[in-house]
């Protein structure tokens, strides 16, 4: 019963919503006799269940290249983990005459409403941890918990939706992070319409996987064949970046440098982000690091 909500007053706060003792009644975070129910533990900086996130080299888990345990209130884990996986979701940049066509590996959209429905539909009764499992050719979401008894996977993807966590839904539903019950596989579908490859759902009785295809895989395999000439030629026409990096690049140009403090400031990340943004660009050759410690700069790479 010694829980604290640090994160969930923050999210509430930024959307302009009051987060006192009568709205913790009311959203049902705490009961009749003022005792925290499991929501409230499940919202709570002390929530004990958590979000597990590997990537892999290749299309197998034959080698870890890192993974991350997420912790904290449903809201925290909900923010970090799309941060982790945004920061990996690169920007595939192509010509055709004067317009430039940026495709990131992953639609926003559908990485979003996955990662939702791992959250929201998740059986809360098992103490395993959710999996995210990130290969260069897709990404599953295996949120633990089945289908709802007298549920189809057809019946989910035509938009009936029976909620397992319906009070947590409301929270949800409350906070803007989601807009009705049901539309989210209707989402996903629709953020690759058009494309090749479309998203797998894979269910078992106590498992519900869902299967995001990188879009632009295809173009790496091309690539991972060619000759060191073709690739330093193609590394001209096509830089992947993602949205941060582009952003974080553009800043540099405009004020001749940046530092940590702005990428903090410029995307609204952690100290841990900004410092993995950066540390990236410099790898890749477009920002150069001068001066040591706090007076670090970088500037654009001439």
């Amino acid at each position: 019963q010694e829980l604290t909500f640090e994160t969930a007053r923050k999210e509430f706060e930024i959307r302009n919503i009051e987060f006192g003792p009568q709205q913790m009644r009311t959203l049902k975070l705490v009961d009749r006799d003022n005792l925290y129910s499991n929501l409230g533990l499940l919202l709570s900086d002390q929530c004990v269940h958590t979000i597990k996130v590997a990537i892999f080299q290749g299309t197998d888990q034959t080698v870890f290249k890192d993974r991350r345990e997420f912790t904290g209130s449903l809201l925290r884990q909900m923010n970090e983990v799309y941060d982790f996986i945004d920061f990996r979701n690169q920007t595939r940049a192509t010509i055709e005459k004067l317009l430039r066509i940026d495709t990131r590996d992953y639609p926003e959209i559908a990485v979003r409403e996955a990662l939702l429905n791992l959250l929201v539909h998740r059986d809360y009764s098992f103490s395993a941890s959710a999996l995210i499992s990130i290969y260069t050719d897709r990404i599953e979401f295996v949120s633990i918990g089945g289908l709802m008894p007298g549920i189809e996977l057809e019946d989910i993807m035509i938009g009936i939706s029976v909620c397992r966590n319906q009070d947590l839904a409301n929270v949800f539903y409350r906070l803007r992070l989601i807009e009705a019950y049901g539309t989210g596989m209707g989402k996903i579908m629709k953020a690759y319409e058009g494309m090749e490859e479309k998203p797998v759902i894979e269910t078992t009785k106590n498992a519900f996987k869902i299967i995001l295809p990188n879009i632009n895989a295809k173009y790496e395999t091309r690539n991972s064949s060619a000759s060191p000439t073709e690739l330093s030629a193609n590394d001209s026409a096509e830089i992947l970046l993602s949205d941060r990096e582009e952003k974080v690049l553009e800043y540099a140009r405009t004020h001749g440098a940046v530092t940590r403090s702005d990428v903090i400031g410029l995307l609204e990340v952690s100290v841990s982000t900004a410092a993995r943004v950066l540390k990236k660009l410099v790898k890749s050759n477009l920002l150069k690091q001068n001066g040591n410690a706090r007076s670090t700069k970088y500037t654009i790479v001439k």
